[in-house]
């Protein structure tokens, strides 16, 4: 047997390298810091897939919003309950492994910040192409990053890899990404082994080599049981590179969203997981490692798990010296099926107190975390194929167009300061009609994709930033809009993002520019999806309530302010439906004035339309000009904001 028949196959015991020089650390470490930086590349470009899948599926969505009693907005949320509809039953099992492969990113995360390498969320990664847009989906792509090519493979040789709506080819890409390693490697041609699954120590690796040098792994269990070869290199003495890389200092720079502590959330939703590593002792930081590794691959794709734990084993023998381990004991035939461990699962009732108003969040994610991703989605192809089941790209084929009923429940009261149902649909048409929507509402998209990977990272890079909540749920009302008017997936190739502009003051969005009075609507604007992941002052801190910075609880940065990071934040277009839900004073700020001048205070009160608010702001503005300019009158809403829902 030769011995490229023989690679990638996983041993039957851990076997790490020991006696290496220790000349060899700098390119060991480079090694290390390249491979944690591609598991943050490989969890992150999972999640525009999965979301754009998910998002694909035809249905509408209800908010928590009071002004919105009975209506309904375009795109699908989880549903709670057993008796569910095929779309339903999709969207949940989606809904369940995109949710998780979030726990992944920050899994992946915390264990690059640990081993010094401050993870890096698709910006100068290998996961952008030359213009700042995302490189791996395509129409004619065939590479999952840093794993495996399709075309080398023998069931997934005409998958593409590309942001597409959930069918049954859509998922084959699904089921190629999750497929356990055994199974995945026997896929690889034969003749197409031989340039997967690297050795450790990598050949030719230098200290100079980065992630855009690292082999391709074959699978994704291959490139964490590198990972884990790697940590545990013994060098000449017996030191080994996990102790010379982790640095307990480092363990503050973690983030947890997941068993952390903050406010609405106050149960571990993994309270038999590690989500991070808390010890400040080397070998027992490493066991958490190797179990967070371990959640991963026993979640998603698995196959290495019985290594990992013969690798755990030996970690343990170390510690406890005077107990005797055999680490081959349940090697190779411990996993036998695509169940997930018990400790690698959601507790259901922490999931119930932490999202009391989500349980259709709840019920997703305990029934479906139950096996893992190549399971839920091995099944998802039965559902997909049911005559129900429909997405926008087949709801549209068939010939339907949105009318005001499918935006309103029986409980819908007209209100009227607010666009009624049957012109809220007559929106998404013009918008389907109108030339310039495409690339504006793709715009929208990539900008809140955008916002958050450079939310994130500076989230893992400095304490004082903050988790982008809005901005999750705002990138997924866009992306659901873009499927709902157009029935196909935005293209994130372009960039989401743009040089900032500071000789320019727009106040958001339709007239409310300084420099352009009357504009349609100030179009950078459009890439600040809200509070938690926009940066540029006047360029969309268009209301949210945030408190002024000195500290008056009743006090508010005025819209368009966004006075510095990360303020501002009702989702930028204001949506026709955005309304305080409180009310207070704002101080008017011209912030491009030297020095900046605070020209006065009003008051808004509940319910009012943040648009109301920041015209208000705007008006005081431009008299403020030399000479003052007169603002007019408010132009009608555009049918972009007249779509958005209310963040």
């Amino acid at each position: 047997m030769s011995n490229d028949a023989l690679r990638g196959q996983i041993p039957t015991s851990f076997c790490p390298v020991k006696c290496r020089p220790i000349s060899c650390l700098p390119e060991d470490t480079a090694a290390v810091l390249a491979l944690a930086q591609a598991a943050v590349n490989v969890e992150n470009f999972t999640i525009p897939l999965y979301l754009a899948a998910m998002s694909s599926i035809q249905g509408t969505h209800t908010i928590s919003n009071p002004l919105a009693q009975g209506r309904l907005w375009p795109g699908m949320s989880t549903t709670a309950g057993t008796t569910l509809t095929s779309n339903q039953r999709a969207y949940n099992t989606v809904f369940s492994v995109f949710i998780q492969e979030m726990l992944h990113l920050q899994l992946a995360a915390n264990l690059a910040t640990v081993l010094g390498a401050p993870p890096q969320f698709f910006d100068k990664t290998l996961l952008q192409n030359t213009n700042g847009g995302w490189a791996c989906y395509g129409p004619t792509l065939t590479t999952i990053p840093h794993i495996v090519d399709l075309t080398d493979t023998t069931s997934f040789a005409d998958v593409k890899v590309n942001l597409a709506a959930l069918t049954t080819e859509q998922i084959q890409l699904f089921l190629a990404i999750e497929q356990s390693h055994d199974d995945a490697r026997a896929d690889i041609k034969a003749d197409k082994l031989a340039d997967y699954f690297p050795a450790v120590p990598f050949e030719n690796w230098t200290a100079k080599n980065t992630e855009a040098n690292l082999p391709q792994f074959g699978t994704i269990g291959w490139m964490y049981q590198c990972f884990m070869q790697y940590l545990a290199i013994e060098y000449e003495g017996g030191v080994t590179l996990w102790s010379k890389l982790f640095d307990a200092s480092r363990l503050d720079q973690q983030r947890d969203i997941f068993n952390g502590k903050y406010s609405g959330h106050s149960r571990d939703e993994y309270p038999l997981m590690p989500m991070k590593i808390s010890a400040s002792d080397p070998d027992m930081a490493l066991l958490q490692a190797i179990d967070m590794i371990n959640g991963i691959v026993n979640q998603g794709e698995g196959g290495v798990e019985n290594l990992l734990k013969g690798f755990r084993l030996q970690v343990q023998r170390r510690i406890y010296k005077n107990v005797s381990l055999d680490t081959t004991v349940g090697l190779r035939d411990e996993v036998t099926d695509n169940a997930v461990e018990t400790r690698f699962r959601p507790d259901r009732a922490a999931l119930i107190v932490d999202y009391p108003y989500e349980p259709g969040n709840v019920d997703a994610r305990s029934h479906g975390d139950v096996i893992d991703h190549w399971d839920r989605f091995n099944e998802l192809q039965n559902v997909v194929q049911e005559p129900d089941y429909l997405n926008f790209a087949q709801w549209y084929a068939a010939g339907n167009a949105w009318t005001g009923a499918d935006l309103q429940t029986s409980a819908y009261q007209p209100q009227a300061n607010l666009p009624s149902p049957d012109e809220v649909a007559a929106s998404l048409t013009a918008m389907r009609t109108g030339q310039d929507y495409p690339q504006l509402l793709g715009q929208l998209v990539a900008g809140a994709v955008d916002g958050i990977n450079k939310a994130l990272t500076q989230y893992w890079a400095s304490s004082s930033a903050r988790f982008p909540y809005q901005a999750m749920a705002a990138s997924g009302d866009r992306m659901s809009l873009y499927w709902a008017v157009f029935g196909e997936a935005p293209d994130l190739s372009a960039s989401g993002s743009l040089p900032p502009i500071t000789d320019a003051d727009r106040h958001a969005c339709q007239g409310l520019s300084v420099q352009n009075p009357g504009n349609s609507c100030a179009a950078l604007a459009a890439y600040h999806t809200c509070s938690s992941s926009n940066s540029c002052k006047g360029l969309g801190g268009c209301g949210y309530p945030i408190i002024d910075t000195a500290g008056n609880s009743k006090n508010f940065i005025a819209p368009s302010d966004n006075t510095c990071n990360q303020k501002g934040g009702c989702a930028v277009p204001i949506s026709v439906f955005q309304t305080y839900g409180s009310g207070g004073t704002m101080d008017i700020a011209d912030i491009f004035s030297t020095p900046p001048a605070t020209l006065g205070t009003f008051g808004f009160t509940q319910n009012q339309t943040v648009y109301a608010a920041a015209w208000t702001a705007y008006t005081a503005v431009m008299n403020a000009q030399q000479p003052p300019v007169a603002a007019g009158n408010p132009p009608a809403a555009s049918p972009l904001r007249m779509v958005l829902p209310p963040n």
